[in-house]
């Protein structure tokens, strides 16, 4: 899973030799430190930075409301993200929010030198990105809305752990979120294995692209030695295909990294309530393979939970091994709905990006862009998905969803609640708290947001669209094409464009491959409502 820049180096301040040795004092149980202080890993090997959709404020805010906990607007609110390496998931949100605030911090120089020029030539006085330690901070920053901490709490010692949920609970707005991301437990045993054979492999290389390699040599050569069937070899063999297709970079701060400290979901939310911190939900629902699709098992766990919902979540993590979670945290205190509720339903918009994918007896099926079929017996959810596919990519308000399904003459009761909920649920239907401002349909001059313009004429391997997810920019056409969505061509003028910049490719070829790319920009949430 991707990181944020982790700060491993978080707690080693550059300041005078007397307070380094008083630091050193004060960190007498939490391992060893070695010389003072080296460049930041972050400064030498890049990580690969990319937005994260479950961290956007939007997706906070609508899971808040479908607790009953009426979080800050999103269009009017104050962001904060820790180990924001360079601001690749933070600045778009900025773009696509210009009314609200947002600070990045992150300890490596380099990353937030190279994310401030960004800042500057997007020409953005709504976000800062500054390089500083979060035991530094304080309350002179004000109090944020919404704090997002993504690949942090994992990777750090027990003192900056704690600092974490301090400043949380320092800096959190009354009815703010907080959005910690960490490798779970028990599932971080399996990634621990795996980080201990690396690094025995690379003990004698201090290159990182070097030592990379010779860890999966040895890992290579371990799944190699097992005996055909053996299951500790296809366990190996199967981590070992998982690490080849991930980016180098990313492992090396990863997998190489030595401090990497898993939790389970008990001590995770034990160490939030010292600090007046309660769970709120998780940023992603569950994916339809998590044993609360499957009634035996969950029955299982709430029988050993006793009631318990932290010991429930528990024992669902240990049936599945869970490695990962994104757990959101709001004060302690706070009522909150234990089951999604539709109190606030009215203020939440519904989208889904499928497409009609034929009938079946008695249901209608729909196909799913991140794959799978998504089958509906029901007549009023076949109707309210119909109404959220032809508005896609933009989300339809529940009022104006439940007046469609009525005038189709169903009825919007308890089954279409729990349909949607389900759907919700699984993913299929996307839930959104603010109007993203993508374009309603593909318009006469149709113009790409200013960030993908910006990224595919500076280079950039991929850039983000307003819906806060990423798209690659390899194609050249399509990169060109993107380049001139201004706002100001039509379909003659992109053509002419595209013919200028491309001589070598037929004006035929350019001609049938601008509608469909026109399109396909349009589905993926790039190009952004122009005011008429």
């Amino acid at each position: 899973m991707p990181h944020g820049t982790k700060m491993q180096r978080v707690l080693i301040h550059r300041c005078s030799t007397a307070g380094k040795s008083a630091l050193k004092r004060s960190l007498a149980g939490c391992g060893t430190i070695e010389s003072m202080p080296q460049p930041d890993l972050y400064d030498l090997v890049a990580y690969p930075g990319t937005v994260y959709p479950s961290t956007h404020p939007g997706n906070l805010a609508a899971i808040a409301l479908l607790h009953e906990l009426e979080a800050p607007p999103v269009e009017s609110c104050r962001v904060l993200e820790i180990g924001c390496n360079e601001g690749q998931n933070l600045i778009p949100m900025a773009c696509a929010i210009p009314t609200s605030e947002f600070l990045g911090i992150d300890l490596a120089a380099v990353p937030i030198a190279r994310g401030q020029q960004r800042i500057r030539q997007l020409g953005l006085a709504n976000i800062r990105l500054l390089q500083a330690d979060l035991m530094d901070l304080s309350a002179e920053f004000g109090a944020f809305d919404y704090i997002l901490i993504h690949g942090v709490y994992a990777w750090v010692p027990d003192p900056v752990r704690d600092r974490i949920f301090s400043l949380v609970s320092e800096l959190l707005t009354p009815n703010g979120v907080a959005f910690v991301s960490y490798n779970a437990l028990p599932g971080g045993h399996i990634r621990n294995l795996v980080g201990d054979i690396l690094r025995q492999g690379n003990a004698l290389s201090a290159n990182p692209a070097e030592a990379l390699q010779q860890g999966i040599e040895l890992l290579r050569m371990l799944a190699a030695s097992r005996p055909d069937g053996d299951p500790l070899g296809v366990f190996l063999k199967g981590e070992l295909e998982r690490l080849l297709k991930r980016d180098p970079n990313v492992v090396v701060h990863d997998e190489l990294s030595s401090s990497h400290r898993p939790v389970s979901y008990t001590e995770f939310t034990a160490h939030a309530a010292r600090h007046g911190l309660q769970p709120l939900d998780e940023a992603t629902f569950p994916p339809p393979s998590d044993p609360l699709y499957h009634p035996q098992l969950s029955s299982v766990a709430r029988t050993l939970s006793g009631g318990d919902p932290i010991a429930f979540e528990q024992a669902l993590d240990t049936f599945r091994l869970r490695r990962y979670r994104e757990t959101l945290l709001c004060r302690a205190g706070l009522p909150l709905s234990d089951t999604l509720s539709m109190r606030y339903l009215d203020r939440l918009s519904f989208a889904c990006a499928a497409v009609p994918a034929g009938s079946a007896p008695g249901s209608r099926l729909f196909q799913h862009p991140r794959g799978g079929t998504i089958e509906s017996r029901h007549p009023g959810t076949v109707a309210l998905l119909e109404c959220l596919i032809a508005a896609w990519p933009e989300a339809v308000p529940f009022v104006e969803a439940a007046e469609h399904v009525v005038s189709r003459g169903f009825a919007v009761d308890a089954k279409l609640i729990q349909q949607i909920f389900q759907l919700v649920v699984s993913q299929a239907i996307q839930l959104r708290s603010w109007r993203v401002p993508v374009s309603q349909y593909l318009e006469a001059r149709p113009a790409a947001s200013a960030l993908a313009r910006f990224d595919a004429a500076s280079g950039a391997d991929q850039t983000t669209t307003l819906l806060h997810t990423s798209f690659e920019l390899s194609d050249p056409v399509i990169r060109s094409l993107v380049v001139h969505l201004d706002g100001t061509r039509d379909r003659g003028a992109l053509l002419e464009a595209l013919q200028a910049h491309h001589p070598e490719a037929p004006l035929a070829s350019l001609a049938e491959g601008l509608e469909p790319s026109l399109q396909l920009l349009h589905r993926l949430g790039a190009l952004q409502a122009t005011e008429e």
